[in-house]
C-alpha cells in the first residue's frame, strides 16, 4: 500500500516561488503515475501537473504550464513541484496523488485515483 506525504507548504507573497513535495513510501513506484492536484476554497479538485514515475514524461494544465515544474528525485521516493510568480488564485490545498498502470494523459482527466496525500495548504498573501 503507497503511502503518501506531502510537505513545504506555507505562506508566499504573490509574485514569490514555492515548492512543496511528496514522499512515498509503502512500495516500489515502478509503473505508476505521480500527480499534483489543487483544490481552492469552495471549488472542485483540480488537476495540475504530473509525471510518470519510470520514463519522466510530463503532463500539466494548459493554465500553469511553464509556471509549474513537476519532477521526481527516484533515489528519494520523492515527486516536486515547483510553483513560480504566484498570484492569490493559486492559493489552495494541494494534494499528491499515485496510480499504477495509467498514462500521464489518463490521470490528467479525471480525479479518482487509488493514493491521496492528506494535502498541503499553499497561501499566496497580496
Amino acid at each position: 500500500q503507497v503511502h503518501l506525504v506531502e510537505s513545504g507548504g506555507g505562506v508566499v507573497q504573490a509574485g514569490g516561488s514555492m515548492t512543496v513535495a511528496c514522499t512515498a513510501s509503502g512500495g516500489t513506484l515502478d509503473h505508476y503515475v505521480m500527480g499534483w492536484f489543487r483544490q481552492a476554497p469552495g471549488k472542485d479538485r483540480k488537476f495540475v501537473a504530473n509525471i510518470d514515475w519510470n520514463d519522466g514524461s510530463t503532463l500539466y494544465t494548459e493554465s500553469l504550464k511553464g509556471r509549474f515544474t513537476i519532477s521526481r528525485d527516484r533515489a528519494k521516493n520523492t515527486v516536486f513541484l515547483q510553483m513560480n510568480e504566484l498570484t492569490s488564485e493559486d492559493t489552495a490545498v494541494y494534494f499528491c496523488a499515485a496510480d499504477r498502470g495509467i498514462s500521464i494523459a489518463v490521470m490528467g482527466s479525471r480525479v479518482g485515483h487509488a493514493h491521496w496525500g492528506q494535502g498541503t495548504q499553499v497561501t499566496v498573501s497580496s
